[in-house]
């Protein structure tokens, strides 16, 4: 099966949102609201200082996607790329996909320049995307991630 891997355009952020609504439901049984999902994915074509979006392509159909979004690290004077919105089409997956997104991060990363690294956060419950992320020689970080909810009405997942 080959494999081409693309940056997304504004005319795949239908797609894009139906893959995150998939995503949130099947690793955190979130439902997306659909005055978010459309509008989120789209962003980023509005806005391209928020990341952009890959898309992994087989016999020229969509299989699965990933954005990446930008971390500035003052420590380190150079940026780190994080992979979130992963999402591979169920009868896809064990293909490949993934890999070859995670390939085409990480070369468009050493081809950048100012990349530092690479990082991503997954669900805990989410052991078959752990052992991929591990499979292609990613290791957990020493740090946790906290979060706080300022939006009126908004909870904190924790």
């Amino acid at each position: 099966m080959t494999i081409n891997v693309r940056k997304a355009t504004g005319a795949d952020a239908q797609t894009l949102a139906d893959f995150n609504s998939a995503m949130s439901i099947e690793t955190e049984d979130i439902v997306l609201p659909d005055e978010n999902a459309l509008p989120g994915a789209a962003a980023v074509f509005d806005d391209p200082s928020l990341g952009f979006y890959l898309i992994a392509e087989t016999s020229g159909e969509l299989a699965g996607s990933l954005m990446i979004t930008y971390e500035w690290s003052d420590w380190s004077n150079a940026m780190y790329w994080w992979i979130q919105s992963v999402y591979v089409l169920p009868e896809r997956r064990r293909r490949g996909v993934y890999r070859s997104l995670y390939d085409h991060v990480i070369a468009m990363a050493q081809a950048d320049g100012n990349v530092r690294g690479i990082k991503l956060y997954v669900f805990y419950g989410n052991e078959k995307a752990q052992a991929t992320y591990e499979s292609l020689g990613m290791h957990r970080s020493e740090h946790h991630i906290y979060e706080a909810a300022v939006w009126p009405g908004q909870k904190s997942r924790g």
